[in-house]
């Protein structure tokens, strides 16, 4: 789907308030309501819009332990990638998996209540992994820049 420049005003105004009404989106963009509701719905159809979510501020929900986690795995078979990908994918502490270039296999953005949280999570759950070599942690000590939206 081709974008032009009403799609990406429609993007950054929902990016920025997804609870907008849709006569509030249509006025912000110069369209009207229902031409507003079917362009939305083709983002949506598409799959440009894939959900609708909360920002939630980690520390307030008392969630204040954050981590980049560097993992290498031992060997890159089939079964051993399938295994961490299929446990890491069910792990609520774990925000985000990126499969990377460079020292590591993997890098995940962990979140945990405190460190003995995050503790139990390596020692009952990433440790048990087959096929996880190496485990190295970067603690999160301030957030400086988190952008929760694409620029289109």
């Amino acid at each position: 789907m081709a974008l032009d420049h009403h799609d990406r005003a429609l993007l950054q105004h929902l990016q920025q308030d997804c609870q907008i009404s849709n006569q509030a989106l249509a006025d912000k963009v110069g369209l009207s309501a229902s031409v507003c509701w079917r362009r939305v719905n083709a983002l949506e159809k598409s799959g440009i819009i894939r959900r609708y979510s909360a920002v939630i501020d980690a520390a307030a929900a008392g969630m204040g332990f954050q981590a980049v986690v560097h993992v290498t795995l031992i060997r890159h078979e089939s079964g051993h990638l399938q295994d961490f990908i299929t446990a890491v994918a069910h792990r609520e502490e774990v925000l985000e998996c990126l499969a990377t270039t460079g020292d590591a296999d993997y890098h995940l953005r962990v979140i945990c209540a405190d460190l003995a949280a995050y503790n139990r999570f390596l020692e009952e759950f990433l440790f048990q992994i087959p096929g996880v070599a190496n485990v190295k942690t970067n603690l999160i000590l301030k957030e400086i820049k988190s952008q929760t939206y694409v620029a289109v």
